[in-house]
């Protein structure tokens, strides 16, 4: 059932994102390295499932926040995002405390200050692996980066190994 869920929510925010490969392109690779992490670092199955789920709809707001603010500021993505996430997987049998949350890891996956476990973790983690290219960051901001954000072992791994050319 876990499978086929993360499944139809992947077609879901496929459908949200339509005409727009950019932010459904962002999305797989985030979900993909929050598996991969996941994976690796040994996470349970119930906080995995959670952390796919967010990891599919973290950046849900942009759309509103584009429309709102003309902005994809992550300030307005953590605003607007808990209760487009909330609504979009309201048609799922979800306990309360999942959907609360994937509202919390939604509504904070910009704020690295706060970061109180490891889905939030590997959330976080998994979203500057892509941003990191996607935002064409320097070596040197990747390696300042990794050293200051990155706290897995299989995130700074996958990190080092992906910019190596940052820490050369």
């Amino acid at each position: 059932m876990a499978q086929n869920t993360v499944t139809a929510v992947l077609q879901d925010m496929i459908s949200y994102y339509e005409s727009d490969p950019v932010r459904i392109h962002h999305l797989i690779k985030v979900h993909s390295l929050a598996a991969l992490i996941a994976e690796e670092e040994g996470l349970d199955g119930e906080t995995r499932l959670t952390l796919e789920l967010a990891a599919l709809v973290h950046d849900i707001g942009i759309k509103k926040a584009e429309e709102l603010y003309g902005s994809s500021s992550g300030r307005y993505q953590e605003e607007l995002g808990p209760d487009l996430a909330e609504e979009m997987l309201g048609k799922y049998d979800f306990t309360r405390r999942r959907i609360d949350r994937i509202r919390f890891l939604v509504g904070h996956h910009h704020s690295y200050g706060e970061i109180d476990g490891l889905d939030y973790r590997i959330l976080v983690e998994a979203d500057f692996l892509v941003n990191m290219l996607e935002d064409k960051m320097s070596d040197s901001a990747v390696a300042a980066a990794c050293r200051k954000i990155f706290r897995t072992a299989a995130g700074k791994r996958i990190c080092r190994t992906m910019y190596a050319r940052a820490f050369a």
